[in-house]
């Protein structure tokens, strides 16, 4: 099962990818200068719904698609979600403290997906005759 330090290792063993530090020392992988993987720094929108408590540990993944985006927030066998918030926006949202129910290999599809929803065509095609 996945961890955060898999996220890190996989978003960070992209190609053509920096990591960015947050205004409050979060961490934020990009390619070409756009976010693919982005973890939050505590927000409103992502509540535990007992206890009112922001959410420390929310990771935002891109995606390519509306459908992509709903196939993964509608499929109650994975923990990703959204908030108002992310309405239209093309990404999702995981928890870290949910990372054990995701297998390391379906994790890296994520990352590379959401890599590919950003790079540049240039990119995505070098990356993807290798």
């Amino acid at each position: 099962m996945s961890t955060v330090d898999d996220v890190h290792a996989l978003a960070a063993g992209m190609p053509f990818v920096t990591a960015v530090e947050g205004p409050k020392g979060n961490t934020v992988y990009q390619v070409g200068g756009k976010s693919f993987v982005f973890f939050r720094t505590p927000r409103p929108d992502a509540r535990d719904p007992e206890t009112g408590e922001k959410y420390t540990d929310v990771i935002m993944f891109w995606v390519e698609s509306e459908e992509d985006k709903d196939a993964l927030v509608h499929d109650a066998s994975t923990p990703f979600f959204t908030t108002p918030h992310f309405d239209g926006h093309l990404s999702v949202l995981l928890r870290a403290a949910h990372l054990d129910r995701i297998p390391r290999d379906e994790l890296a599809e994520i990352v590379q997906d959401a890599w590919l929803s950003r790079a540049s065509d240039r990119r995505r095609r070098q990356w993807l005759e290798r």
